[in-house]
């Protein structure tokens, strides 16, 4: 009997111990991760964690804290949120792992992304409570680096959006008079040509611009016309005279005023100007105008048209008193250019005196030299002698902004906005101050504000990188040949369209280069691997530290170049 009781005490005691004993050390062969390495992605790094728990394996009485990290650099580590799983037994609302059957569990995971990361390990550790025991289980590792690739994108080597002068080297400006006529004739009356009428002033202006130095008369034209009544052939004969009368009075007139700079006199009749006579009746007060016009409208032919206006007899005397005097004359005009400062005359008086110089001829002179430095000078005398105008601040911003200057550059937009605060210019260059700092939703507002902005494209483009909406990035980049549109097709997995791009961009940097070694791993090309990598090197000597611990690199021996 007490054999007995013995027997059943030892069974005991050993099912005992099976329950309370601990859960065995995870491996990482248990744990698959997703992407690995991981990838940056806008100003994270995000990824998953599968853990394919084996067949009796989870006690059913554990509960188990997940809490992934990253360790990086000097003793630094970045926590992801914890995740608990528990055993059949336990009594909790977290996810079940079967003892018997083991089971599957996502462990999401997610860090702030900071430089160093680049170089890291991914860990997981565990805490256990089994019953009245509480233990951790060794740390785990499950992942190695980050893939830093998208974080190329940079919202600095965006231009800003220029506000655009209004400098004209040439601006044309037509001067014209109209040279009237009585009925039925074609002599020019010296009435028509006293000091006051329109002919007198035009006969005044080309005299004036034949002397001006800066001024051009390209050629003189005539268009004569009849008033539409009497019958086409009669008035195609009228405005030929008329047209005549008008070329031989402009001949000589031209050559009384000594005027000979003229180019040529052009000159054309037409019969009956009916589409004078459309305007005229339209914009008249006559109370049957619509009758009249719709007489127009229904027939073409001018013969038809002028006997079913003779038939409106109630309107057509007030037509041959108020509408049909005004159809018969020659108009005169003349194209007349002026003509602006050369690139060169401009550049001589800025240095000479650039208080001499209208706006637009300041902000035009800025335009003709690659030079940030005397770009900023320029805009800075804008600023001084025009600070009324938004264009002098927010391009003074914009080469501080090229310059690194981003401080001065903020309050140079922000003064342009003030003065102007519908520049859709000041509107996206605050966007990209605004994108630097992080400010997503702020820059996104302003951004879409600025639709008609140039530039406004590539800006969008960078803010959807660092979204991580790469699709969208590329369409928004459209064909942009810059580095950022190149990450958006190497990101997208488009490494053909990509190398393209990259080929075509017209000053390449470090970071072109860098973009090309990206792409040449990515395809297996380990000659344009160092090749690429040397010639980012050469103009960046940083790049050989971030090139030795990519991950993109991984498969080269990179660290010696």
């Amino acid at each position: 009997m007490n054999k007995k009781i013995s027997l059943y005490v030892l069974v005991g005691a050993v099912a005992l111990t099976g329950c309370n004993k601990k859960m065995q050390d995870f491996a990482a062969e248990h744990f698959t991760t997703n992407p690995n390495p991981l990838e940056v992605v806008g100003d994270n790094v995000p990824g998953t964690v599968t853990a394919n728990v084996p067949q009796k394996f989870f006690k059913k009485n554990a509960e188990v804290t997940v809490t992934p990290y990253l360790s990086y650099g000097m003793d630094n580590k970045a926590t992801s949120q914890s995740y608990t799983f528990q055993g059949e037994k336990v009594k909790g609302n977290n996810p079940v792992i079967n003892y018997k059957e083991g089971g599957t569990v996502t462990i999401p995971v997610n860090f702030v992304y900071t430089p160093e990361m680049m170089k890291s390990d991914l860990y997981l550790d565990f805490n256990v409570v089994q019953g009245k025991k509480v233990y951790t289980l060794p740390a785990v590792k499950v992942g190695e680096g980050v893939v830093a690739t998208s974080t190329l994108a940079d919202a600095t080597t965006v231009t800003p959006s220029a506000a655009a002068d209004k400098y004209q080297r040439v601006i044309n400006e037509i001067c014209d008079a109209n040279l009237m006529f009585l009925i039925n004739q074609a002599n020019v009356r010296a009435s028509e040509l006293k000091k006051g009428t329109s002919v007198s002033n035009f006969n005044e202006t080309v005299a004036e611009a034949s002397k001006a130095d800066n001024k051009e008369i390209e050629g003189i034209h005539v268009s004569s016309f009849a008033s539409p009544e009497g019958g086409v052939k009669f008035n195609a004969k009228l405005s030929e005279k008329r047209e005549h009368s008008t070329v031989n009075y402009l001949n000589k007139n031209l050559k009384k005023e000594k005027v000979d700079n003229y180019g040529d006199i052009t000159s054309e009749f037409t019969a009956q100007d009916w589409d004078g006579f459309q305007k005229l009746v339209s914009e008249s007060n006559i109370q049957d105008k619509d009758l009249i016009l719709s007489v127009l409208s229904m027939y073409s032919d001018p013969e038809q048209r002028e006997k079913e206006i003779r038939n409106l007899s109630s309107v057509f005397d007030q037509l041959a008193k108020e509408i049909l005097p005004q159809l018969r004359y020659s108009r005169i005009s003349a194209s007349i250019n002026t003509i602006g400062r050369s690139d060169e005359e401009i550049a001589a008086q800025y240095k000479a005196d650039p208080t001499q110089l209208s706006i637009d001829e300041l902000l035009y002179a800025a335009t003709k030299t690659d030079n940030v430095n005397e770009k900023e000078d320029i805009y800075k005398t804008a600023v001084k002698q025009y600070p009324n105008d938004y264009r002098a601040y927010n391009n003074l911003g914009m080469a501080q902004y090229v310059k690194g200057n981003y401080n001065d550059a903020k309050a140079n937009f922000e003064k342009a906005a003030s003065l102007n605060p519908n520049s859709d210019e000041a509107k996206m260059n605050l966007g990209l101050i605004k994108m630097m700092n992080k400010d997503y939703n702020g820059a996104r507002e302003a951004f879409g504000s600025a639709a008609n902005a140039e530039g406004i494209n590539e800006a969008m483009g960078v803010y959807y990188l660092r979204q991580g909406d790469y699709q969208t990035a590329a369409k928004a980049f459209g064909d942009s040949k810059s580095n950022n549109a190149a990450l958006a097709q190497i990101l997208n997995k488009d490494y053909s369209a990509a190398q393209s791009t990259l080929e075509a961009v017209k000053a390449p940097n470090a970071t072109t280069y860098y973009m090309m070694a990206v792409v040449a791993a990515r395809t297996n090309n380990e000659q344009a691997v160092y090749a690429n990598l040397r010639k980012a090197a050469a103009l960046d000597a940083s790049i050989k530290d971030r090139a030795a611990i990519d991950k993109e690199f991984a498969n080269y021996n990179v660290a010696n170049l």
